[in-house]
């Protein structure tokens, strides 16, 4: 089998490349290019059709070639008869010019292998279509193989040669002698055109009205491209040697009938005995019956038996066939109206164009794309008909396919996208193609839709005609989706916002806003909110429809799921704009309810979303702040843990002297922080004063932490003072202040506290071991501040957040009468302690409970330093007194107030004597858990 199939794809190839060399010897080669071979004709289909172009202008053709190898195995004079007889016919045909004639583009060349002339284009020969191969290339193409006639076409086909046999009959006076399948051309648009004329007779006596045609006798010697076939011929030739033009109807009869029998002929015809085989036929014919003509159709069964005569006056001449009903068929008329539109003037053409739409859609797809579309398109030169012919050519542009639309319909549209004159003609034609716009861009190529479909629609946006500026306005949110990006923004905004803007007719700008609010889908968010809406504010009517056109914008806008109105856009632009239109007296209570519902809508969104943020943001301070402390709580145990408190301490009071006098921050190498240390002169007075307290740094850390007992009242006893008694001593101007008990409900706000020599002035410390005990005392003391108020709540740690319900503030006087402070500072060398004079303790009566047994200011200096220092530094991780004071916030554990942690009078729990159940601490940090819990 794979064999076989070899053996004939060389043959095919043989012939091809044969075939091929033949043409290229021939002059036609030199005008035109020969393609593919594609079908075959004539008497014999000897002819093979190729199809071509002209090289000059491109122009599609038909090049048909007789292979003079065809007939090799005849006598040299029986060649020349052969090439007589084919000369003859194409030389005929090439004189007569008719609709129904095969056209002729360039007439016979002869050369030593071949015969060649070029028609126009063509698709096949009627034989091909009826399944009649010879003389094809293999494989059959599966145009011709699987091709089918619709009856409108076989219809309109047979009239078609019907009205070529009149046109040779009644204006050439000439029988043709050979009306065949083979001879009946199906040209590329699908119309039958007649060829074969090699044995057409013409009349004797052409000026007669009865015209006589001679007739040659039947020679069975000649070669069969010399003779008719006599399958289609009238008896008459053969038996009486005549024929006239009754005789061609003899074979039209004979070719209707094949046609409606898939190819086959009435009769078959035996070569050998020709005449034996016409008497038969005759005898035949003479009884004819219906049952021999059931595969034609009805309406013309009697016409074709009529044809089929054996008497030539009986059967119907050309021009009769010509209007017999069953030629009267819409589909018929209306291919046959298209052939003859040359004729019509314009009014009978836009009659005609405008009637047709009804006819499309009863006509098969391949017949208006091969017959009507070449017809409509060809009208696009007429600039008066092209509405009239444009609404037709996007209807079968609807039922073609992309590749059909862009091979067949496309490039006859590019004028008509650009064609802007006669004015009347333009706008109806922008009409008819925004109506038909979802169309075009559905099927036109991106480029294509950029550079001729776009430009149409911008045109139309920019028309002077108001109509055509609506209905674009209209028509454009139909077709939005289809329209790349780029060119939306950046070239149909502008123009439908420019519309709006400038137009003069409020349909227009109503229209431009509604087509902005239906498309905002299509739009980018941040490009709505940078251009869209900002071009709102611009509008300077304040009709009502174009009032609610503006809202309808902003409400898609708002409630859009993929758009939307931020908040800040809301609060700055978008309510500040819709507020004021809403009680334009224009409104009526409807559209004014509208606005109304829509701002509500916003501004309780803006609401949610604010608040929303707020309390979000509050959270996060809040865990920010238990993150901090936890983290100081951390870092202050670890350390404790590592380090005794006794170290700790003696490390503390160590510093003490040297932030004194220099304002400076302590340096924890053991902690690896490193900061700058400002060094300063010292005097004498002072290096004793840090001397003293080195040497009371050194007892405190030798003492044994304090075991809780209940204190009572002993006398005060000297000792060398340190800066406790100081500070007690010198707070003998709080004996004014005014103390509630300790639900304290008044509230006041220090405004002003003088440099102490303390120091107790903190600044934020740049690690967690920063945070510990020297926070309390001696690390970067030193400190001015404006003021602060201080969160006290009585019944609850000091150290809980200022936030916690219950919280009130305690008033520690006014600017008037603020206590001198500045004698807590150290006293200069030489100073005379005894000089001072007792203080009043009298005013701390109210700190203390019933159940808290009083503690005197000696008694309190008779407390190991350690434990006192312990009783007034916050427990790292505790939370500070996080608040404002006078604007200017607070670090975490109140390092930037005064007090809170420092001095013990800002709470009075700090002086109440711990329990008796409390147990003994070994370290500076179960000291503190057990004083503050």
């Amino acid at each position: 089998m794979e064999s076989m199939l070899n053996k004939l794809k060389s043959t095919v190839t043989k012939v091809t490349a044969d075939v091929t060399s033949a043409v290229m010897g021939n002059p036609v080669t030199r005008e035109f290019d020969v393609g593919r071979h594609i079908a075959s004709g004539g008497n014999g289909l000897a002819w093979k059709i190729f199809n071509g172009t002209k090289k000059s202008t491109k122009q599609e053709v038909a090049v048909f070639v007789f292979d003079k190898k065809l007939i090799d195995k005849y006598q040299k004079f029986e060649k020349d008869q052969i090439i007589d007889s084919l000369k003859r016919g194409v030389q005929q045909l090439t004189r007569l010019r008719h609709p129904r004639l095969l056209t002729v583009q360039h007439p016979l060349e002869e050369s030593r292998d071949c015969l060649a002339f070029c028609t126009e284009p063509v698709f096949a020969s009627l034989a091909n279509v009826l399944g009649n191969w010879e003389n094809l290339p293999s494989p059959v193409s599966p145009d011709i193989k699987d091709y089918n006639l619709y009856d409108v076409e076989t219809k309109y086909g047979l009239l078609q040669v019907s009205e070529g046999l009149s046109f040779l009959h009644s204006s050439v006076k000439m029988v043709h002698g050979n009306i065949t399948p083979e001879n009946i051309i199906l040209n590329k648009s699908g119309a039958w055109k007649i060829m074969g004329f090699d044995f057409c007779v013409s009349s004797s006596n052409p000026s007669e009205q009865e015209p006589k045609f001679p007739c040659k006798e039947w020679d069975p010697n000649l070669p069969s491209l010399c003779l008719p076939n006599p399958e289609y011929l009238a008896p008459e030739y053969i038996l009486s040697v005549s024929c006239e033009t009754a005789s061609d109807m003899y074979s039209l009869g004979t070719v209707m009938y094949a046609v409606f029998n898939k190819g086959k002929p009435i009769f078959e015809v035996n070569k050998q005995d020709i005449y034996k085989s016409f008497s038969r036929q005759l005898d035949q014919l003479s009884r004819l019956g219906s049952s021999s003509l059931s595969n034609i159709p009805e309406e013309v069964r009697e016409h074709v038996k009529l044809l089929l005569n054996v008497t030539p006056t009986v059967r119907p001449d050309a021009d009769q066939m010509t209007k017999i009903p069953f030629f009267d068929d819409v589909g018929a008329v209306t291919l046959q109206y298209f052939d003859t539109l040359f004729q019509r003037d314009n009014l009978q053409k836009s009659q005609f164009f405008k009637g047709l739409p009804k006819v499309l859609p009863k006509l098969p797809k391949r017949v208006i794309v091969q017959r009507i579309l070449p017809c409509l398109t060809s009208e696009f030169v007429n600039p008066d008909m092209v509405p009239f012919v444009l609404p037709n050519v996007l209807l079968i542009a609807e039922e073609c396919t992309k590749e059909e639309y862009v091979k067949l319909i496309l490039p006859e549209l590019g004028p008509v996208f650009k064609q802007q004159e006669p004015i009347q003609a333009s706008n109806m034609i922008l009409l008819i193609f925004l109506q038909k716009m979802d169309l075009l861009l559905t099927k036109t190529p991106p480029d294509e839709i950029k550079n001729s479909v776009l430009p149409m629609v911008y045109r139309a946006l920019e028309a002077p005609s108001i109509q055509i500026q609506e209905l674009c306005l209209n028509i454009i949110p139909t077709f939005a989706n289809l329209i790349d990006y780029p060119s939306m923004k950046n070239a149909l905004i502008p123009r439908i916002k420019n519309a709006c803007l400038q137009t003069s007719s409020l349909a227009v700008r109503v229209n431009s806003l509604v087509c902005l609010g239906k498309i905002l889908e299509y739009l980018d968010k941040w490009f709505v909110l940078d251009d869209i809406l900002p071009f709102l504010q611009q509008i300077p009517s304040k009709e009502p429809a174009v009032l609610m056109g503006i809202l309808g914008i902003y409400k898609c806008t708002f409630t859009h799921k993929k758009l939307g109105i931020t908040k800040e856009q809301l609060a700055g632009k978008v309510l500040p704009h819709l507020i004021p239109l809403s009680i334009e007296n224009n409104l009526n209570l409807n559209q004014f309810n509208s606005f109304i519902s829509v701002i509500k809508e916003m501004l309780n969104r803006l609401e949610s979303e604010h608040k929303t943020k707020l309390e979000q943001l509050q959270i996060m301070q809040e865990q920010q702040k238990s993150l901090d402390i936890g983290n100081q709580m951390n870092a202050s145990e670890e350390t404790k843990v590592t380090n005794v408190g006794s170290q700790h301490i003696d490390k503390v009071f160590n510093n003490i002297g040297a932030d004194f006098l220099t304002g400076g921050e302590s340096e924890n190498k053991e902690d690896g922080l490193q900061n700058k240390h400002k060094r300063a002169s010292l005097t004498l007075e002072e290096k004793q004063k840090l001397a003293k307290e080195q040497e009371q740094a050194q007892k405190l850390k030798s003492q044994q932490p304090l075991k809780p007992q209940v204190h009572t009242p002993i006398a005060p006893v000297k000792q060398t003072k340190d800066l406790t008694d100081t500070l007690m001593d010198n707070m003998s101007s709080l004996t004014s202040l005014s103390v509630s008990t300790p639900k304290i409900s008044a509230s006041s706000t220090f405004t002003s506290v003088p440099s102490m020599g303390l120091g107790m002035m903190f600044s934020t410390p740049t690690d967690n071991t920063k945070r510990n005990l020297t926070n309390g005392l001696n690390a970067n003391m030193g400190f001015q501040t404006s003021g602060f108020n201080m969160p006290v709540n009585t019944n609850q740690n000091l150290f809980s957040s200022p936030s916690t319900p219950g919280v009130t503030k305690m008033t520690l006087g006014t600017p008037s009468t603020l206590p001198n402070f500045s004698a807590v500072s150290v006293p200069p060398a030489g100073a005379k302690q005894t000089q001072q004079r007792p203080t009043d303790m009298s005013a701390l009566n109210n700190l203390f409970g019933p159940q808290k047994p009083k503690v005197s200011m000696n008694q309190l200096s008779q407390q190991k330093p350690n434990q006192w220092l312990n009783q007034f530094v916050p427990p790292q991780g505790s939370p500070g007194m996080g608040s404002s004071v006078m604007g200017t916030p607070m670090n975490m554990m109140g390092q930037s107030a005064f007090g809170v942690q420092a001095n013990p009078f800002f709470s009075p729990q700090n002086f109440a004597q711990p329990p008796t159940t409390m147990t003994n601490s070994s370290s500076a940090s179960n000291d503190l858990k057990d004083l503050f819990g």
